[in-house]
């Protein structure tokens, strides 16, 4: 446990330097993937899971960026939540919101508040949320990825992204909390990709 801890701080450290971002560039990114287990929700104390959960998101299309308070003392914050649902709504399908999975709602916390720990307090970068079946049929029609049942479509998947950390690794941690499924998004560009998160099968692949 106490080596899984090391390595799992060394590779985030290595993150938070540019050197993972800087393997993305190069084309040897997919070697430097971490093993399944390096990050692990169990090495988290209790008081991590009961703590009230603050959820701090961006989304760059549409400018918006918010800090919300939105679980506590076990229970969802209903203002909060209704504001969540309002910011990952379909920003390219005429605005419109859907009720988003609190179970996501969940991951996207438990994501940020994890690499918190390691100083990487960006906002979490929401490229997608909600988005309505003509909507997602555009992105297949433009050559988008987007499954023909995306998951985006009941409000139980986004596409995130931490800014400085490689995806390889930002898909890992979402990974470890074995709550859906996780989408491997690799680009060479400056940001290196996204990770798509859903709250459906358990199950991994590689866009």
């Amino acid at each position: 446990m106490n080596s899984r801890r090391s390595f799992m701080k060394k590779s985030l450290f290595l993150t938070a330097s540019g050197l993972f971002a800087e393997a993305a560039v190069t084309g040897s990114a997919l070697a430097m993937q971490p093993p399944p287990d390096i990050f692990d929700a169990e090495v988290l104390d209790l008081e991590f899971w009961v703590k009230p959960r603050v959820l701090e998101v961006t989304r760059p299309a549409s400018g918006e960026r918010a800090k919300l308070l939105y679980w506590k003392d076990g229970e969802v914050v209903d203002s909060a939540y209704q504001q969540l649902c309002h910011l990952l709504r379909d920003v390219n399908g005429g605005g419109k919101t859907a009720p988003i999975d609190p179970n996501l709602l969940e991951t996207l916390w438990g994501t940020q508040a994890f690499v918190a720990r390691y100083g990487m307090t960006a906002p979490l970068e929401i490229l997608s949320g909600y988005r309505t079946p003509e909507s997602n049929q555009r992105l297949r029609e433009q050559g988008v990825p987007a499954a023909r049942k995306s998951l985006h479509m009941d409000g139980k998947a986004a596409d995130i992204r931490v800014p400085h950390l490689d995806a390889s690794v930002l898909g890992g941690l979402v990974r470890s909390f074995r709550q859906g499924g996780v989408g491997f998004y690799y680009r060479s560009d400056a940001r290196g990709g996204w990770i798509h998160a859903d709250t459906g099968l358990q199950r991994t692949w590689k866009g």
